[in-house]
């Protein structure tokens, strides 16, 4: 129930001004669950707690506000006191559906799904009003998901619907249930059942559209997002997935009109700025591409995306010092991405920063980024830069991840054979090709100083020898 601040009998006014004077008011048991209720929606624990103790003084034997206080107990994880209090109370009732739903929320909280779902059952047996039992089925399907029964779970959330057709949580969660089985198909075929009855059902013709987005069927996707618009021309998300579909079928100038709709209908979003800026890119209106990058930053400064699509815009067209200067404010606002340093190692390579480039590519090590390309792009650059021990060392680190891996044993090899430890290059050598002879260029590459040393010579003249 709702009221208004302004109403002079507003329960909560008046339970409040009672807590500040000390005066003691009536109310009904009604208007007491009231407050309890506003109190626990917006968090005020202390207040329901207060309100329920007030309320039981009032009205010791109301069954509802000694719910409110198993509520309470399951907030604060006192599931013994509330599982004992249900149990007297259910004496009182024993068929309160409301009791049994507290017992599943108490089995729920202590992961005892099952035990949950079972008592749910019990709940939905003895409801006197079976139309409106969508939120118990409801919570039946959440408690399957929660043990990954997914097909269970989608049974249920279609009886929510069965119930309320406009319930679209329900219809949100039986897709996400499809989605996670991969169950494409069969979401499609329960869509159209769907919008067969509901053919003005914007929701469902937005997640239809999406799922023959998944299956890469983009005209049906297309024609989709097309009815969801129909239904409620309003409809932003509506017309961010039109634009993707538009921009797989390369048409940039209409994806581009449908995410600005969506500029005009709400609040701009740094992902349609940035969307609308690729489209611009691949278009080749460099000037809108990079006025749209820019926005969609300064719409959204921790917008990761929008940071690595400008800084490979300018990568692509060889600006690497513009590239670096948006990489260099990218990790300053976040210095723990990845791909921001993997970024920022690169442009330095290319600009011969080495010490900065091996900066770049040891923070991503350190972020836990294991490919093998930063392992060896670390490696090349402190080879380079004479660092040979820390580079030998890298590797060593890189065979934990990647053993007997031709192109990290070529560059152990040459390690070995630089620091005069002839016996260890040679084993690493002789494994490097054994393991895959055409990567022997590095060698050449990376220390053609080797190439006249009789021992990596006549390593690598038998193993050509070998394969011919």
């Amino acid at each position: 129930m709702q009221y208004s601040q302004e109403d002079d009998h507003f329960p909560i006014t008046r339970f409040e001004s009672m807590l500040k004077t000390n005066d003691i008011l009536f109310f009904d048991s009604s208007e007491f669950e009231n407050i309890i209720h506003h109190y626990l929606e917006h968090g005020k624990i202390a207040l329901a707690k207060r309100a329920i103790k007030l309320g039981l003084e009032q009205h010791p034997a109301s069954i509802n506000l000694k719910l409110f206080q198993v509520e309470i107990l399951v907030i604060e994880n006192k599931f013994k006191e509330a599982d004992d209090l249900l149990d007297r109370l259910h004496n009182l009732e024993p068929t309160n559906e409301e009791i049994f739903i507290q017992k599943a929320n108490v089995l729920s909280k202590q992961d005892q799904h099952q035990k949950a779902i079972n008592t749910l059952l019990i709940a939905i047996d003895l409801s006197n009003t079976p139309e409106d039992d969508g939120d118990l089925y409801a919570l039946v399907g959440m408690e399957y998901l929660f043990l990954d029964q997914y097909d269970n779970a989608i049974v249920y959330f279609k009886k929510c619907l069965e119930s309320d057709t406009s319930d679209y949580t329900a219809l949100h969660n039986i897709v996400y249930c499809y989605d996670f089985l991969n169950k494409n198909d069969e979401a499609i075929v329960f869509l159209n059942s769907f919008i067969n009855k509901n053919p003005y059902c914007e929701v469902a013709w937005h997640q239809l559209g999406r799922q023959y987005f998944a299956i890469n069927d983009y005209a049906k996707a297309s024609t989709a997002f097309d009815f969801a618009i129909i239904s409620d021309d309003t409809f932003v998300g509506a017309y961010i997935e039109k634009g993707k579909v538009l921009e797989k079928l390369k048409t940039y100038e209409e994806a581009i009109e449908n995410y600005k709709i969506t500029l005009a209908l709400d609040d701009p979003t740094a992902f349609a700025l940035l969307r609308i800026g690729r489209c611009y890119a691949k278009l080749k209106q460099e000037d809108l591409a990079i006025q749209f990058f820019k926005k969609a930053i300064d719409e959204d400064p921790l917008l990761d995306k929008g940071w690595i699509a400008i800084t490979k815009f300018y990568m692509k067209r060889l600006n690497y010092q513009k590239a670096l200067y948006y990489i260099n404010k990218a990790v300053t606002i976040d210095s723990d991405h990845v791909l921001y340093w993997k970024l920022y190692a690169s442009i330095n390579k290319r600009l011969q920063f080495l010490e900065e480039a091996e900066r770049g590519y040891k923070r991503a090590l350190e972020l836990g980024n294991y490919e093998l390309d930063t392992w060896l792009n670390r490696t090349d650059v402190l080879i380079t830069l004479g660092e040979f021990e820390t580079a030998t060392f890298n590797l060593l680190q890189a065979t934990e991840f990647y053993p007997e891996n031709a192109e990290v044993e070529y560059r152990l090899a040459g390690l070995y054979f630089t620091v005069h430890q002839a016996e260890e290059g040679r084993f690493h050598l002789k494994n490097a090709t054994r393991l895959n002879f055409d990567y022997s260029f590095i060698i050449s590459e990376l220390f053609p100083q080797l190439l006249e040393q009789p021992m990596v010579k006549a390593i690598i003249s038998e193993a050509k020898k070998t394969l011919n």
